[in-house]
C-alpha cells in the first residue's frame, strides 16, 4: 500500500496542531487582502487575532455561493490577478458562474491531493489512466489530468462526448484505469457488454465522483467490469476532486485535513452537529491562496469520523453523501432523496440502475412517479408477471421513502443516458 504516511497518518493532536498554525496564517492573510471577509468579521466584532486555532473556527463567517455570485468574477480572490495562473468556473443557476482562481502553489496542492486519491486506488507509474470527466472550465477533467501526471501514470485524456471511440482507445491502449461520473460508467459498461468487448478491456481501477453514488451501485459497476470503483469528492469552490476520497475499506472518504478543515452542522440551526450525526459538510481552507474561503457551506448531507480506519490513515472520513440540503424533494410533508431510490432499485435484481423520479401536482396533491429500466424479457412474458413486479418495485420504493410512489416500467435504453451528471429528477411543481 502506498500513501504519504507524515501526512495521512498524523496523531489527531498533531494534525490540529497543524490545521491551527495554517488556520492562523491563512486568517491573518485573508483579513488584509479581502475585503468582503474583512467586512464580515468586522461585522461580527472579530479580529484576526481571535482565531488561535481550530478551536475558534466558529467564530468564523460562513460562505455560500451567494457570496462568490455577489462577488462575481474576483471579488473574493485574495492575490493580485498576476499571480492567478487558471481560473475555473461552474455553471450558475441565476446567470452567474461561480467563480474560483488558482496559483501555481494551488495547482501544486491539487495535482498533490489528486495524486494521493490515485496512489490509494493502487493507481502507479506503470498504469494507464483514461480521463473521462470534462476538460474546460468544469475541474474534473483537468484535476484528474495533472494529478495522474503527477503520480507518473500515463494520461489518456478523452474527455466526454464518443464513447464508442473511448471504448477502441480503451482496448487498443491497453488503459488500465478510468476516471469519470459513476453513470456514465455503466453506460460506458453495458456499452461493452453489448459489443462483446468485455475480455478485451484491462481496466482494473476505476475513479468515480462528480456526482452521488450508493455502494449498491459501486457493486455493480465492479460486477459489470471486474475492477476495483473508488469514490472521489471534491468542489471547485474549494479545489475540484482531491477533497477527499476512500481507499479499498470503503468505510468512508478520507478528507486531506492536511489542507481543508471539515465541519458538519444542523443546515437549520447552524450548530455543530456531534462525531456521527447527519448534517451539512463545511469546509474552511488552509492552504489555498487564490481564492481561500472561512466554512463554505457545501450542502452536501454527510457525517464524519475520527477513528483510525483499517488503512491505517488516521484522516477524518466522512460517509456517503445522502444527498443535499439544498436538492432535498419534499413530497407530502416527507424528506425524499434520489441517493434513497437508488439503493433501494439496486435491491431489486430485475432492474438496472436507470431511473427517472418524476415529481407533479394533481388536485393539490403531490405525486412521485418513478421510472424504472427493467431487462427485456418482462415485455415479451404475461402481463401478470409485469404487474407483479410493479408490485414489488412499488413495495420497496414505499419502504424506502416512507410514502406511495407510482411505478412505471420500461424498457432497457429509454431513459435518455448521461456522459455527465445524471438527471434523475424532473420536478413538474415548479415549472407550473
Amino acid at each position: 500500500m502506498i500513501w504519504n504516511e507524515a501526512k495521512e497518518c498524523m496523531s489527531r493532536d498533531e494534525m490540529t496542531n497543524l490545521q491551527s498554525a495554517r488556520l492562523r496564517k491563512m486568517v491573518n492573510r485573508v483579513y488584509h487582502s479581502v475585503e468582503h471577509y474583512r467586512r464580515k468579521m468586522q461585522q461580527m466584532g472579530i479580529e484576526p487575532g481571535d482565531i488561535k486555532g481550530v478551536e475558534d473556527l466558529g467564530k468564523l463567517p460562513f460562505t455560500t455561493k451567494s457570496d462568490l455570485r455577489d462577488t462575481y468574477p474576483f471579488g473574493l480572490f485574495a492575490v493580485p490577478q498576476s499571480e492567478i495562473v487558471r481560473i475555473h468556473a461552474s455553471s450558475g443557476t441565476t446567470g452567474k458562474a461561480t467563480v474560483v482562481g488558482y496559483t501555481r502553489k494551488d495547482i501544486e496542492i491539487w495535482q498533490e491531493c489528486v495524486t494521493r486519491v490515485l496512489a490509494m486506488a493502487g493507481i502507479g507509474i506503470n498504469d494507464k489512466i483514461q480521463v473521462a470527466y470534462g476538460y474546460g472550465l468544469f475541474t474534473g477533467g483537468l484535476g484528474l489530468h495533472y494529478g495522474a501526471e503527477n503520480l507518473g501514470a500515463t494520461v489518456v485524456p478523452m474527455s466526454t462526448g464518443n464513447t464508442q471511440r473511448l471504448i477502441t482507445m480503451m482496448e487498443d491502449f491497453e488503459v488500465t484505469a478510468i476516471a469519470c461520473t459513476p453513470s456514465y460508467l455503466l453506460h460506458i459498461a453495458e456499452t461493452i457488454q453489448e459489443a462483446g468487448k468485455l475480455d478485451k478491456i484491462r481496466l482494473k481501477a476505476a475513479i468515480c465522483g462528480a456526482e452521488p453514488w450508493t455502494d449498491n451501485m459501486r457493486n455493480e459497476i465492479e460486477d459489470k467490469l471486474h475492477l476495483k470503483a473508488y469514490d472521489i469528492y471534491g468542489l471547485s469552490e474549494i479545489l475540484g476532486p482531491g477533497v477527499a476520497a476512500d481507499c479499498e475499506y470503503h468505510k468512508g472518504l478520507h478528507v486531506y485535513e492536511d489542507h481543508f478543515i471539515p465541519e458538519i452542522i444542523n443546515p437549520e440551526t447552524l450548530e455543530p452537529c456531534k462525531e456521527g450525526e447527519t448534517g451539512e459538510l463545511v469546509f474552511t481552507t488552509i492552504t489555498k491562496e487564490g481564492i481561500p474561503l472561512f466554512r463554505y457551506r457545501t450542502r452536501d448531507l454527510t457525517s464524519i469520523s475520527y477513528d483510525k480506519c483499517e488503512c491505517g490513515r488516521t484522516l477524518a472520513r466522512i460517509s456517503r453523501f445522502k444527498g443535499r440540503s439544498d436538492d432535498m424533494l419534499i413530497i407530502r410533508g416527507v424528506n425524499v432523496f434520489p441517493s434513497q431510490v437508488e439503493a433501494a432499485l439496486l435491491e431489486v435484481a430485475e432492474t438496472s440502475p436507470h431511473y427517472m423520479m418524476i415529481v407533479d401536482r394533481v388536485n393539490n396533491l403531490d405525486i412521485l412517479e418513478v421510472q424504472v429500466e427493467v431487462e427485456e424479457r418482462f415485455f415479451s412474458d404475461e402481463i401478470r408477471e409485469l404487474e407483479m413486479l410493479t408490485k414489488k418495485i412499488s413495495h420497496v420504493l414505499q419502504s424506502a421513502l416512507g410514502i406511495s410512489v407510482k411505478v412505471t416500467l420500461v424498457e432497457p435504453k429509454t431513459i435518455a443516458r448521461s456522459e455527465g451528471k445524471a438527471k434523475r429528477v424532473i420536478d413538474k411543481r415548479k415549472l407550473v
